[in-house]
């Protein structure tokens, strides 16, 4: 609905001629004096709710500048996607009906008029609003607000203990996060530690010129970027997934999917089409479900997996919870879907890619230890499927999170999800996974069992590691709380941009500095060639997080030999420093990148040669 809202000191208006929509009115026309003139315009997919939350916004603004009267005028002129007559009646009467505590005057509708109006002229006289309904909250974020859940505590021992009935002594993290969870405080009042670092690091920076929720990426940003979406990727087609495109919006007018928009609690963008009205997806789950109702599937293909990796994918998440890398606006999801058979099958995948997160994470460079784990369940499933649910406990050995539903509100039964705790005790949720109930019958996906008989599976929604972004920031805030414990903050060696800087004690150590660089084959080696002294460029190199620091002077050139800080072996008051040879070093750096993807320096070798994106 728009609203052109105009503080009169008087609207006068005569009916020329009716249209065929035109409701009945008796008389040539009104003036009303001293009244707040609400130009109206409704929209496709307005109701009685937005037409409730006009005239809050109507009334409002009335008490602001102190009018005396309402007058509600139809104005087709404010939208270029009206509704049908018949529903904008209803929602024009609603909105009289609504208002309280003011003379409420409504003019016509259907009918041509000729009017005249006096604005009074000052602030807040001539006021725009848009009002927003369904289309903005919906059918699931309603009722997620109205299901009841019930909190406990699966500990290593298989027993469900009421939330208030658990010892945490020795949990710190686990009762942050359970604090987190309950209290659902999500807004962000403080920058969290990985700002400083993904910007001190030239990782990333917010995008100024986009909206909120956006991020750029230097070319050190990129390169780990690109790095953790190759090796997800990897993880999933080795763990069976087949690898697909889909597109990254859709028709808001597509029958099945309206449907499961109404059934997802996200906020889309909307972007208009020529003839049609579009949303950017927030997961592959459109493009891959309505491939999957196209295909051919018999019991012999299950379980299926379909994997994509989305760049993006869209939430428009709430202001106050943007900052960093944590939560965003455009994020890249690695989302793969896996079609089940039975709820037997689709236990056995849950439990498997329950380990393909532990196992992702890992390698990533985030231990169990340093993430919490959250079960989010219906009462209904967890008393038919008591014994698995309680096993998941069992891959971890370590007191879960369970959050228990009263009914079902949403499209899953069962979820999973490894949450890490940052410096400011938020939350966010890194590997998960999903049982869905629903989406096969919504979107017609069927499989052919053995009887020759079409059947609707089950789709377990997996991201195996959550979105890349906050992967970074995980482990950007992992550092920051190495270094709290008195640990040097680092990447991982596989994810660091630079992995071996060497410095020249003096330039005519340069020439053997450059040649040792191009020997590293396969390693990111970069050289600082620049006129600063020796300590500068070591304490630059260090506060860059390289892990292996390689100085080079008339010993090392004569011996070819290196004088190497390790900075993993290393602590805040005291460095590790070993002298190898260039052979050994390489060998050293491959080992902690074993199984990894590699790309080349993302920048020119030479520091001299470089741009500052700070």
């Amino acid at each position: 609905m728009k609203l052109l809202l105009i503080h009169a000191d008087y609207i006068e208006y005569e009916v020329k001629r009716a249209t065929k929509y035109a409701e009945p009115f008796e008389g040539e026309g009104e003036r009303v004096s001293e009244a707040l003139v609400a130009f109206t315009s409704v929209e496709k997919g307005d109701n009685t709710d937005v037409a409730k939350l006009a005239a809050k916004e109507i009334s409002e603004v009335a008490k602001k500048v102190g009018a005396e009267r309402i007058v509600i005028y139809p104005y087709a002129h404010l939208s270029s996607e009206l509704a049908d007559a018949e529903k904008a009646v209803e929602v024009l009467k609603s909105m009289a009906e609504n208002i309280e505590g003011f003379e409420v005057h409504r003019s016509p509708f259907g009918w041509y008029k000729a009017f005249k109006i006096s604005c009074k002229g000052h602030p807040l006289s001539e006021l725009s609003r848009e009002i927003k309904g369904d289309s903005e909250i919906t059918q699931a974020l309603k009722a997620e607000e109205r299901v009841k859940s019930y909190w406990y505590i699966l500990t290593p021992d298989g027993d469900l203990v009421d939330i208030d009935r658990f010892d945490f002594t020795g949990y710190d993290n686990l009762k942050r996060f359970a604090d987190y969870e309950i209290n659902k405080r999500r807004a962000v009042d403080a920058v969290p530690p990985h700002v400083e670092y993904m910007r001190r690091l030239q990782l990333a920076d917010y995008e100024e010129a986009s909206d909120s929720g956006h991020m750029r990426f230097y070319p050190k940003g990129r390169l780990v970027k690109s790095l953790l979406e190759e090796f997800v990727t990897r993880k999933c087609i080795e763990y069976g997934a087949m690898e697909v495109e889909t597109p990254i919006m859709y028709s808001r007018e597509h029958p099945t999917l309206r449907r499961y928009l109404e059934r997802f609690p996200a906020r889309q963008y909307l972007i208009k089409g020529d003839k049609r009205d579009f949303f950017l997806r927030f997961a592959a789950c459109f493009g891959q479900f309505l491939m999957a109702s196209d295909a051919t599937i018999t019991y012999r293909n299950l379980p299926l997996k379909m994997y994509e990796l989305t760049r993006y994918s869209f939430r428009k998440e709430q202001r106050g919870e943007l900052v960093g890398l944590r939560r965003l606006r455009a994020f890249t999801m690695p989302d793969m879907h896996t079609i089940a058979r039975d709820m037997e099958q689709a236990k056995q995948e849950f439990m498997n890619q329950y380990r393909l997160g532990v196992e992702t994470l890992k390698e990533i460079g985030l231990q169990p230890e340093e993430y919490e784990v959250a079960i989010r369940i219906t009462k209904d499933f967890y008393s038919k499927n008591r014994e698995f649910v309680h096993s998941l406990v069992n891959i971890l050995n370590k007191p879960i999170l369970i959050e228990m539903w009263d009914q079902r509100f949403f499209y899953f039964v069962l979820k999973f999800e490894f949450n890490f705790v940052d410096a400011l005790n938020k939350a966010s949720a890194l590997s998960t996974v999903q049982i869905d109930v629903e989406n096969a019958e919504r979107y017609g996906i069927t499989y052919v069992n053995e009887r020759g008989e079409r059947e609707y599976p089950l789709i377990l929604h997996c991201s195996a590691s959550g979105a890349i972004e906050r992967c970074i920031y995980a482990l950007l805030e992992k550092a920051h709380m190495n270094r709290e414990g008195g640990r040097l903050p680092m990447l991982p060696v596989w994810l660091s941009p630079t992995q071996v800087r060497i410095i020249p004690v003096s330039e005519k150590h340069l020439e053997y500095a450059i040649r040792v660089a191009e020997e590293l084959e396969g390693i990111r080696t970069d050289v600082d060639d620049r006129d600063e002294t020796l300590g500068k460029k070591i304490r630059e190199a260090s506060m860059e997080w390289i892990p292996y620091i390689a100085v080079v002077g008339e010993a090392e050139e004569k011996e070819r030999m290196l004088t190497v800080t390790i900075r993993a072996e290393s602590t805040l008051k005291k460095q590790k420093r070993v002298k190898m040879t260039p052979e050994e070093l390489a060998e050293r750096v491959k080992n902690d990148c074993k199984g990894k993807p590699f790309k080349p320096l993302p920048l020119p070798m030479k520091l001299s040669s470089r741009p500052s994106f700070r």
